[in-house]
């Protein structure tokens, strides 16, 4: 039996026949492509209405961008090529990529001003950022380049591949064109469809902060990466926008303190232009940037009328994100936000590796940051510029700009900040050497972790960062920095105060840190006052025969020995000896190494027979420790400074040869240390009356210390003291 429903035509010539039920939407379309050639029936749909597609772009021909530089700073030698290509025979991509706010778009714009008004060619932009976006524009481009209504039509309805209309059109223009591809920052919006082609009649240029895609590798393809500018052009630039404001100089630090991002100096430099009821100076600026640089810097975004999250130094990297996040890397984002608990510097990729591995859990993050999911994060934060790759003292590191970390660090969730700081804390606490008080040998490779330790202690702190903050001042003066471990001491010490109080060992690690640094730098009455005050309190907080206690009465003797009190300080070095034989063993490394600094006090008293007695340590530090450990060195050195002091300078002559090649090969030529030794070589010279050896190794010294303490340290006065005292005395000999 038939369907009483159904429709039976018949069609012949031109005519058509369409069957359906029910309401429906049916479009005919025709295409012509020039003379001779007849009509192109497109397949039509028969059922509802599509979606109609995104908006046309008001203008194709006109970049639709935030406010850019009126003077492109820097970029000279990129300008060469670019304007070369679009000079040139055509048929290349070229490919801008870098961070978010690094003045991309800007060339890209200068790029096109010149290209229309220098070059006679038709300038093309199209905003790349998503595909609703993209298709929209180049459907305009193929309408600009000749494409009829009903041809567009059907490439917006889905009746006709919309990419191979408009490259047909690209391919025929009457003029010659600059195609710009702006924010393409997911390549796969151009790749699925076919949008990214090269024309013999034009040059694409692509602006994107994903450095990797294999897009970009195609025949044809020129990538340059667009980075932060030179300090001078960054300062320049903020002179460019409020030239009123402040001196070039001025302008430098501003540019410092943002990194020379180029977003941040136009905002910086528009807030600073446009103000009304406040007028501040570069220097004013620079002031209110340290309370909170991310939040003042995005002020200056309503005078550039980019208001949207692209042009918010504040918003801009989480459009990466929210990509990332998109295409299954949630990780990125904790991992970006554990980055940010550390500073703008290189981040060794040896810090994340006990999380790869697993040894570290870091689940309780939010997102998780999984031992697996660690590479394909990093992959995908390079992938998308938030973080490069660089080397530094040999090892293969991350770095993010110090302003993606601020406005990274400023969008953590409150609730978060805790546990990614004490993750941040616990892998910096795995990186960094041993905290030893007396270290076998001269530690190396923390340098690098010492930037980090400093930014987490002071965006969260507590006893985990102070405590590392004492570690690293412990390091830097085991390897000569005293300035530096005096700094960082003096910090960890404050901030260990203001959130544990003076009575948590913390904080008195950080003074003990202070006292011996303040020694060392020949601050003897302050270093006393310092070693004391700890002493006393160690004493009622730890106990007196506590090991840290011990080491304050160590430090305690040697700066009142410095200070001319030399029975006060033997008496308080005894106190350390005969703890640590008690507490810590005969052999254990700090005894061996206070019963080496006696032997530096005991002469200054004149008491050569328990000199003698205790110059035994150098027989134990041979046997107890490794050959030439550096409490071993210690002990010859000062054995042979005990011997000098005394006036047994024959005996003192090989001891110190031996001291001078052992520090120099141990700890290199210009430790402070080794100038010490080089110090005691030439007093022995001079005691043996060989002055023309003692002047000439004096002179070293003093061209050495110079260089690594600095000019107007005490101990460079006095080397000049004894250089025009010898000099004298050489030249009074017959």
């Amino acid at each position: 039996m038939s369907d009483p429903m159904a429709i039976d035509g018949r069609a012949s010539g031109q005519g058509r026949v369409f069957q359906t039920g029910g309401d429906q939407y049916i479009e005919e379309h025709h295409h012509h492509y020039g003379a001779g050639t007849g009509p192109l029936l497109a397949p039509q749909p028969v059922g509802p209405r599509p979606p109609q597609g995104a908006t046309v772009p008001d203008s194709v021909r006109v970049p639709l961008v935030g406010r850019t530089p009126g003077i492109l700073r820097d970029r000279a030698d990129l300008m060469e090529r670019l304007r070369a290509a679009v000079t040139g025979p055509g048929g290349d991509v070229h490919v801008l990529h870098g961070l978010g706010g690094c003045g991309k778009t800007a060339v890209a714009h200068t790029l096109f001003t010149e290209a229309v008004r220098d070059h006679g060619r038709v300038g093309l932009w199209v905003n790349a950022s998503e595909r609703i976006s993209l298709r929209a524009g180049m459907l305009a481009v193929a309408g600009d380049r000749g494409a009829t209504t009903g041809e567009l039509a059907a490439a917006a309805g889905g009746q006709r591949a919309a990419a191979d209309l408009v490259w047909h059109y690209l391919d025929h223009s009457a003029q010659r064109w600059l195609l710009v591809l702006d924010n393409a920052d997911d390549p796969t919006v151009l790749e699925e469809g076919g949008w990214l082609r090269t024309s013999p009649l034009g040059t694409v240029l692509v602006t994107t902060r994903h450095a990797t895609s294999p897009l970009w590798r195609g025949a044809g393809s020129a990538r340059h990466p667009v980075g932060v500018l030179p300090e001078a052009d960054a300062a320049q630039v903020l002179c460019d926008l409020a030239p009123e404001a402040g001196t070039v100089e001025s302008a430098q630090k501003v540019a410092r303190r943002l990194g020379c991002l180029p977003l941040a100096l136009t905002l910086a430099g528009s807030h600073l232009s446009h103000q009304l009821l406040e007028s501040w100076s570069m220097d004013e600026y620079d002031r209110k940037l340290s309370e909170d640089s991310t939040a003042l810097v995005d002020q200056g975004a309503a005078s550039t009328g980019g208001g949207q999250s692209r042009h918010l130094v504040g918003r801009t990297w989480q459009l990466s994100l929210d990509a990332l996040a998109g295409q299954g890397l949630p990780e990125a984002t904790t991992l970006l936000r554990l980055l940010s608990c550390w500073a703008a510097d290189p981040v060794p990729l040896s810090l994340l590796m006990p999380v790869a591995r697993g040894e570290v859990d870091f689940g309780h993050l939010d997102p998780p940051l999984a031992a697996d999911r660690v590479e394909p994060a990093l992959r995908g934060l390079l992938d998308h510029s938030l973080i490069g790759m660089v080397e530094a003292d040999g090892r293969r590191c991350v770095q993010a700009h110090g302003v993606l970390l601020d406005s990274v660090a400023a969008g953590v969730p409150e609730e978060q900040c805790a546990a990614l700081a004490e993750a941040a804390g616990q892998l910096l606490e795995a990186a960094l050497p041993p905290d030893e008080a007396v270290p076998a040998d001269t530690p190396t490779g923390w340098e690098l972790f010492a930037p980090h330790v400093s930014r987490l202690l002071q965006a969260a702190p507590g006893e985990l960062p102070a405590g590392l903050a004492v570690r690293v001042a412990r390091l830097m003066h085991h390897t000569g920095n005293f300035p530096g471990a005096l700094k960082q001491a003096q910090y960890a010490a404050v901030s260990a105060e203001q959130c544990l109080g003076t009575e948590h060992s913390v904080y008195l690690a950080a003074r003990d840190a202070e006292g011996w640094a303040l020694h060392y730098l020949a601050h003897f009455s302050d270093a006393e006052t310092v070693h004391r005050q700890t002493l006393a309190a160690r004493k009622r907080v730890l106990s007196p025969d506590h090991p840290e206690t011990l080491r304050s009465h160590l430090g305690l003797g040697l700066s009142l020995n410095l200070l001319g009190r030399h029975e006060e300080a033997v008496q308080s070095v005894r106190r350390a000896i005969d703890g640590q034989r008690r507490v810590l063993g005969a052999g254990a490394l700090e005894t061996l190494f206070s019963r080496a600094l006696i032997l530096e006090i005991l002469p200054e008293l004149g008491r050569s027979t328990e000199f003698d007695e205790a110059a035994q340590v150098t027989e134990d530090c041979d046997r107890f420790l490794q050959p030439n450990q550096l409490t071993t060195v210690l002990s010859y050195h000062c054995y042979g400074e005990g011997l000098r002091i005394l006036g047994r300078y024959a005996e003192a002559e090989s001891v110190a040869r031996r001291v001078l090649a052992d520090r120099t090969s141990r700890q290199g030529p210009e430790h402070p240390l080794t100038l010490a030794a080089l110090s005691l070589t030439a007093r022995v010279a001079y005691g043996l009356g060989k002055l023309d050896e003692a002047v000439a190794a004096l002179r070293e010294l003093i061209e050495r210390r110079e260089r690594v303490l600095g000019a107007e340290h005490p101990f460079i006065a006095e080397n000049r003291e004894w250089l025009a005292a010898w000099q004298a005395e050489a030249q009074a000999q017959p």
